[in-house]
């Protein structure tokens, strides 16, 4: 059972639980219900008693989660938090929108009772509290949730200190990205033109399906057989249908890949390598 003196940052939480509502399936972006906007009253603001510190948070282990149309994904956020008592248990959640108070997104933990970070003691005084949550991109997710997102946390201690933080820091929640890449004609003679073709697509969450990705620019790049570097040949603009086309002078063995950088709203994607023959 928690202490009395952590109840004010259960309750924070659980007024955050109380807030998860679907995420509407069409633009535009879904919404916080406003009859239940007043449930902030105890999630928002920062708030603290006695030395409890988070000292630092991760999301998805890289500060992104990157979710497909119709994926159900868990991933993880990492919470390290110190007091001189030690850290009793920890609570995070992701929200997307201008304050937290009118958030048009919400992630959250199963804060169904019972412990909710899975808490690892690092010394006497810190400990990493992993907190799970489970988002799916048929509820939870439209199109204009791609991007950065804040992280709420707070922590508690076993002497009853606490700690709340409404944005401690971002993630980004990204929509998944597939590229493709083929070069032709395979083999090929030395000096002749190569075309090299791809097609870039990524997942609408709004349609539940992928979609082409136009007028990204993507980088064309070779790596000469027996080297381990790619250089890069030239950019080149995905269509409106996301097709990639160019093409180049076959001079060496070696393989070809497209290769996009990614952005706020997607990741950075690369795809498999086509491997030529020069003869």
């Amino acid at each position: 059972m928690r202490i009395s003196a952590s109840v004010g940052i259960v309750t924070a939480a659980l007024a955050l639980s109380a807030l998860a509502v679907p995420a509407a399936q069409a633009e535009p972006k879904p919404g916080v219900s406003a009859s239940k906007t007043t449930a902030f009253a105890a999630a928002s603001g920062d708030e603290s008693r006695g030395d409890t510190k988070i000292y630092g948070i991760s999301v998805g282990g890289a500060n992104n989660v990157v979710v497909a149309a119709t994926q159900k994904k868990t991933f993880t956020i990492s919470v390290t938090a110190t007091d001189d008592s030690g850290i009793q248990d920890a609570y995070a959640a992701l929200w997307h929108g201008p304050d937290l108070r009118h958030a048009d997104g919400m992630l959250l933990p199963n804060l169904g009772g019972g412990q909710v970070g899975n808490c690892t003691k690092v010394t006497a005084t810190m400990s990493t509290c992993e907190v799970k949550i489970v988002v799916d991109a048929r509820t939870d997710l439209s199109n204009s949730l791609a991007g950065t997102w804040k992280v709420w946390t707070a922590a508690v201690a076993n002497d009853g200190d606490h700690i709340l933080r409404e944005a401690f820091s971002t993630a980004r929640v990204q929509r998944s990205a597939q590229l493709t890449v083929d070069a032709a004609p395979e083999p090929v003679k030395k000096g002749r033109t190569l075309t090299v073709t791809g097609r870039l697509t990524h997942a609408s969450w709004t349609d539940g399906r992928s979609v082409p990705y136009t007028g990204q620019p993507v980088k064309l790049q070779f790596r000469k057989k027996g080297t381990d570097t790619f250089a890069t040949l030239k950019t080149v603009t995905t269509d409106r249908k996301g097709n990639l086309r160019t093409t180049v002078r076959a001079t060496a063995d070696g393989d070809y890949r497209y290769n996009f950088f990614g952005n706020s709203s997607n990741p950075w994607t690369t795809s498999h390598l086509d491997s030529i023959d020069v003869r």
